[in-house]
């Protein structure tokens, strides 16, 4: 009998953790595709990389969702910073069409990826200067 126990604790501990991943995945689905920020700044975003056009590119290391951010490694087109790292606060918008999310470079210039995730996060009770003191850039799909 104790064994079914452990064995049915199993089996619904890996079910709920499946159906957790598979919720994350779909709550993430508005920060990938093509973008255009309130500065006219065009990206495209996949699970990968997040290019800001015309060529700064960011190779994505991991996704938070949780807590809402994402540590990247600098790739080409960051002059002085490229190889370093990077972490991406970033925010969903309630009510603030067109726009959907906005994002804040909390750190852009650490050494590795385990100095940006511990970099204190961005404010995201005020989107309007918890950016380190400047907004977070807002974002809206476009084709």
């Amino acid at each position: 009998m104790k064994n079914l126990n452990i064995f049915l604790f199993t089996v619904l501990l890996i079910f709920a953790s499946s159906f957790y991943s598979f919720g994350q995945a779909i709550s993430s689905s508005f920060l990938k595709g093509n973008f255009i920020d309130d500065y006219g700044i065009k990206y495209t975003i996949n699970d990968t990389l997040w290019v800001q056009h015309l060529n700064i590119k960011y190779h994505i290391i991991k996704w938070n969702f949780a807590e809402q951010y994402v540590i990247a490694k600098n790739g080409s087109g960051h002059r002085s910073d490229e190889n370093k790292y990077t972490r991406i606060d970033f925010m969903k918008f309630e009510s603030m069409q067109p726009w959907i999310w906005g994002f804040c470079l909390t750190a852009y210039q650490a050494k590795n990826a385990q100095e940006a995730e511990q970099t204190a996060a961005a404010d995201r009770k005020n989107p309007k200067k918890g950016c380190n003191g400047f907004p977070f850039s807002r974002m809206k799909l476009v084709d």
